[in-house]
């Protein structure tokens, strides 16, 4: 199960890497398009953030402080820097999950995020759903966006 979350996380990550480069004008990375709530470029750095926090250094140990609010509320952060924090995501996720043991994913996760206890298995599948629910929102706001423009 280690190396099917892993390889999953890491398939994921270089997708979102893909995404926001494939936008054509980096201006429509942030910019919301009607039907959406948030941009592109903000529902990545809320995925980075997200997986720095509950992977890379709840654990990981990885230093690391987030900014929740500031994932959905920045603006004009230059491409190469969204794909440069998620370059750095896929790194702390892959340097975290390679070092856990099994018995480490079946140990119920160290902070109580959902309001109940859960192992860090599955609470590592959950963030992988949020990652790709995330991710086709950013395709479709590329693509919608791509055709607005």
């Amino acid at each position: 199960m280690k190396e099917a979350i892993l390889t999953l996380f890491q398939r994921d990550l270089k997708v979102l890497l893909k995404e926001i480069e494939q936008y054509p004008d980096e201006n429509l990375i942030w910019q919301t398009v009607k039907g959406t709530s948030n941009s592109g470029g903000n529902l990545a750095l809320h995925l980075v953030g997200n997986l720095k926090t509950y992977i890379g250094k709840n654990l990981g140990n990885i230093d690391y402080l987030r900014n929740r609010e500031l994932e959905f509320s920045a603006k004009n952060i230059p491409r190469q820097e969204v794909l440069q924090a998620i370059s750095e995501t896929f790194e702390a996720v892959t340097i975290t999950l390679t070092q856990l043991s099994q018995e480490e994913f079946s140990n119920t996760y160290p902070e109580n995020v959902l309001g109940y206890e859960m192992s860090t298995e599955y609470f590592l599948i959950h963030l992988h759903g949020h990652l790709t629910y995330h991710l086709g929102q950013i395709n479709y706001h590329r693509r919608i966006s791509s055709e607005m423009s």
